[in-house]
C-alpha cells in the first residue's frame, strides 16, 4: 500500500482499485479504515469507468496517528452543544487537505469525491475549500454540522462514546465494535459474521480508540457548513437511509437543500452502514453524480 506525506507532515496510506481514465476518491467515516470500503464495492464503482482511490484518514489505519494528544470528548460535546469553542488538535479542513494530498499523490487534478458519514463532511469541505479539485460530490449518510440537524439517537451516542475508551483486550474491542455495528446498522440485513470479521480486521490492522476520539473532536470543532454549502458548484448527489440512528435522515435532507441543484436519494430502511444489499443503489447514486459532471459511464 503506497504512502504519501502531506504538507502538514501527515503520512497517508492509500491504494488504487482499477485503472479508469478518471479518479474517484473514497473518504472514510469516523474511525473507519480504508479497507472498510469493501473491495467488491470498489470494483462496482470501478465499473463506472473510474479508478477508485481509498485511503486511511489521519488517526486511523496505517496513516499517521497523533498519539501525544488525549482529547476531552465529553467536554467537546458540551462545548459544541453550547455554541462554545471546541478544543481540538485539528479540524475537518485539515482532513480535507489530507484528501487533497492523496489526489496529488495519484496525479489527479480533479476527482469524483465520495464520502460516508464523517467522510461526507470531509468531502463537503473539499468541495467548499478546494472546488477546482472536485468533479462531482456524493455525500452519503452525512450532515451539515448544524446543531440539531442529523442529530444522533441518544442511545447511539452513548454507545459511541463508550467504544472510544481504550482497551488492550482484543476480544472486548471486537465485541464492542460488533455491538455498535448492530446498533447503528441496517437491522433487516445485519450480518453478524461479516460485522465480526470486519471488526477483527480493523483491530488487528490498527486499533486506536483515542484516534477515533480525536476525529470526533475535529468534527465538533468544525461547526456548521450551512453558510458555505451554497457555494458548492460540483454536481452533487446526497444519499441517506431513512432508518439512520447515528446521523438522522434530516442531515441528508438539509445537505441537499443547501447545495445548489443537489439530488437527494432516500434509501428505504437503510441505517448507518453500507451493507452489500444496498451497493447497487449507492453505486447508481454515485454514477448519477459522475454522469452529471460529464464523466465516465
Amino acid at each position: 500500500m503506497p504512502t504519501t506525506t502531506s504538507d502538514q507532515g501527515i503520512d497517508l496510506h492509500y491504494d488504487v482499485v482499477g485503472d479508469g481514465p478518471e479518479t474517484l476518491l473514497l473518504v472514510c467515516g469516523l474511525g473507519a479504515q480504508s479497507v472498510g470500503y469493501d473491495l467488491g464495492f470498489c470494483e462496482l464503482l470501478g465499473a463506472l469507468g473510474v479508478r477508485v482511490v481509498r485511503f486511511d484518514n489521519r488517526d486511523t489505519g496505517l496513516s499517521t496517528h497523533l498519539h501525544d494528544h488525549v482529547p476531552d470528548v465529553l467536554g467537546a460535546i458540551v462545548a459544541a452543544t453550547s455554541g462554545d469553542r471546541v478544543d481540538a488538535l485539528y479540524d475537518l479542513s485539515d482532513m480535507a487537505l489530507d484528501a487533497v494530498a492523496v489526489l496529488d499523490a495519484v496525479g489527479a487534478d480533479r476527482a469524483h469525491v465520495v464520502g460516508a458519514s464523517m467522510g461526507g463532511m470531509i468531502a463537503q469541505t473539499v468541495a467548499i475549500e478546494h472546488p477546482a479539485r472536485v468533479a462531482s460530490l456524493t455525500s452519503i449518510m452525512s450532515t451539515t454540522g448544524e446543531v440539531g440537524v442529523g442529530a444522533p439517537d441518544p442511545e447511539v451516542l452513548t454507545s459511541l462514546v463508550g467504544i472510544l475508551a481504550p482497551s488492550e483486550d482484543r476480544a472486548a474491542r471486537i465485541d464492542g465494535m460488533v455491538e455498535l455495528a448492530r446498533l447503528i446498522g441496517t437491522g433487516w440485513c445485519f450480518d453478524e459474521t461479516r460485522a465480526r470479521d470486519r471488526a477483527a480486521e480493523s483491530v488487528d490492522r490498527a486499533d486506536d480508540a483515542l484516534g477515533v476520539a480525536r476525529q470526533l473532536t475535529a468534527i465538533l470543532a468544525s461547526g456548521s457548513r450551512a453558510d458555505r454549502l451554497p457555494s458548492v458548484g460540483a454536481p452533487t448527489v446526497v444519499l441517506h437511509g431513512d432508518a439512520d440512528r447515528l446521523v438522522d435522515h434530516s442531515g441528508g435532507v438539509r445537505t441537499a437543500e443547501l447545495v445548489p441543484g443537489a439530488e437527494l436519494r432516500t434509501l428505504e430502511r437503510m441505517a448507518h452502514d453500507l451493507p452489500p444489499e444496498y451497493w447497487p443503489q449507492v453505486v447508481d447514486g454515485v454514477a448519477a453524480a459522475v454522469r452529471r459532471a460529464g464523466g465516465a459511464d
